[in-house]
């Protein structure tokens, strides 16, 4: 039986007689007390102890929406918490201003009558958390709303000057390969979104004043981390990452303020959830029980639809680029092309097919011409949004099949692995843009370079394979690649990065070349 310090006698515990044989007590029932502890409890309950963070007052929360697994840790979900001026800590978040620069101060921005009673609002409720204090501070940056899906407003703080002047930390966000690379005996997932996660972060103390701000009725200054600076994704990265070191990618992944937990069965999922949301609590940070979703097995994470074994993009996604509007401006093709590649993973040759709208946004932006090539290839690219397939993920057990291509543009490759129905389904898909060099190759080096960018992509599944994987060319005269005794000093630099894998080169013809199975 274990039991947590608390700083309320209100929580009533009956004590078992197993228990009371173990520890002994000595009790006065006359008057209700223990008058001595036996042996065992002097050794091990007795140590000095900090008392678990609990809820102070009787907060009334809604824990409807959590498994009675995890009722134990409702203090985890407080709302009053997650409000409140969190402590100084290591993982205080640091302004490094670049040599000789200082903060600019910002314009005031006009106000609607609805955003004046919506920031007189923010304000208020600020200052009486302590998250704000009134600042004199010579920075200033403007305060503003935009407008929330639900209507609503979002206060913002304008701290693009800021930023400017601010030494930037390089600390990684994860990628969603990593992800996707150990979720593969998974079958429940949990998914926990964090609570003001930002403002659980103090400022480093001294640099508060680089945060002031400027409304119409005051000059404020955070000692929390606020949304807007260039920094704050790294500095919480650091500090979730430090928090769950532990469990990362054995059956957490994290970025940012959304956690999702993954196991291959409901009881192995119980205690991971558990050891989350107390180390979580322990740490000060807290859930919103709303927006989680507990024990599934399906869950949207981050853009994709995850279930056990596959991932596919998240369809609210892809009607957005289907609904996507033909741009007119140099911006509005940078704005749809960096939305499009963050699932370029999921489209066949994406480089290539979108290599026509990537020439748009290089040289003379002032003669942008959209033409009948670029609303082709924005079309095609659409098109393949809406026909992409599931990707399943990369069994180790199980023999891959590569497929590569090659074209005057660009160079693409599909990693596949045969599902329960023997058909070959995509695990990954990787596409690259040829440099002018690049072109200049001959065709066989070309589809050379797709064999070696494939591989190298690949790499960490590919590389001590369990299994020799089959490679699939269009370009006949590979086949003999691995035996030629005369290879150009390009190709002899490369066959000796293939001496790595164990993998068979095949051809087959450009007719059947067509990617049915990968596309199913």
């Amino acid at each position: 039986m274990c039991f947590h310090l608390i700083q309320s006698p209100e929580f009533p515990v009956i004590l078992g007689y197993p228990w009371l044989l173990q520890h002994n007590p000595h009790f006065d029932w006359s008057t209700g007390t223990v008058l001595s502890w036996g042996s065992t409890c002097q050794t091990t309950c007795m140590v000095q102890s900090s008392p678990d963070p609990v809820l102070e007052s009787q907060e009334s929360l809604d824990l409807s929406l959590v498994p009675i697994q995890y009722h134990h840790l409702k203090a985890v979900f407080s709302k009053k918490k997650a409000t409140s001026l969190p402590l100084h800590r290591p993982y205080d978040c640091a302004i490094e201003l670049l040599p000789g620069t200082c903060p600019p101060r910002g314009r005031i921005f006009s106000l609607s009558p609805p955003e004046c009673t919506a920031m007189d609002k923010y304000i208020n409720e600020s200052l009486a958390a302590g998250i704000i204090r009134p600042s004199t501070s010579p920075a200033g940056a403007g305060f503003f709303f935009v407008s929330k899906k639900d209507g609503g407003l979002r206060p913002c703080i304008d701290y693009r000057g800021l930023n400017k002047t601010t030494i930037r930390n390089r600390y990684p966000l994860p990628l969603m390969a990593t992800a996707f690379e150990i979720l593969q005996e998974a079958s429940i997932f949990t998914k926990l979104d964090l609570r003001n996660a930002y403002h659980l972060v103090r400022i480093r103390q001294g640099d508060e004043w680089k945060t002031a701000f400027n409304t119409p009725t005051g000059h404020y200054e955070y000692l929390v981390m606020p949304f807007g600076l260039t920094n704050a994704p790294a500095v919480f990265q650091a500090l979730i990452n430090d928090i769950l070191r532990d469990m990362l990618n054995q059956f957490v992944f994290v970025y940012l303020d959304d956690i999702l937990i993954f196991s291959s069965s409901l009881q192995e999922h119980v205690i991971h959830v558990s050891k989350v949301l107390r180390h979580l609590l322990d740490n000060h940070l807290y859930v919103k029980p709303e927006k989680c979703e507990f024990h599934v097995t399906q869950v949207q994470f981050l853009g994709f639809i995850i279930k056990p074994g596959q991932i596919k993009m998240d369809p609210q996604k892809v009607q957005a680029v289907v609904d996507w509007p033909s741009p007119s401006l140099v911006k509005e093709v940078q704005r749809f092309l960096g939305f499009a590649n963050f699932y370029r993973n999921f489209i066949w040759n994406f480089s290539s097919v979108a290599a026509p709208l990537s020439a748009l946004t290089k040289g003379n932006i002032a003669g942008f011409h959209w033409g009948p090539e670029a609303e082709l290839a924005f079309n095609k690219l659409k098109c393949r949004f809406t026909s992409a397939p599931i990707l399943i993920l990369p069994n180790p057990k199980i023999p891959f099949t590569m497929e590569v291509d090659a074209s005057d543009v660009g160079v693409g490759a599909v990693l596949s692995q045969r599902g329960a129905d023997n058909k070959l389904h995509p695990c990954a898909f990787l596409s690259h843009r040829l440099t002018p060099t690049e072109r200049n190759y001959h065709v066989g080096d070309r589809e050379l370079l797709a064999v070696k960018l494939a591989l190298e992509e690949w790499r960490h599944w590919l590389e001590g394979a369990k299994h020799p994987f089959r490679v699939l060319t269009d370009h006949k005269n590979l086949e003999y690649i691995q035996q030629a005794k005369r290879l150009n000093p390009r190709q002899a630099c490369w066959s000796l990065f293939f001496n790595r894998f164990q993998f068979i080169l095949s051809y087959r013809p450009g007719s059947k070349n067509l990617k049915p199975d990968a596309l199913s």
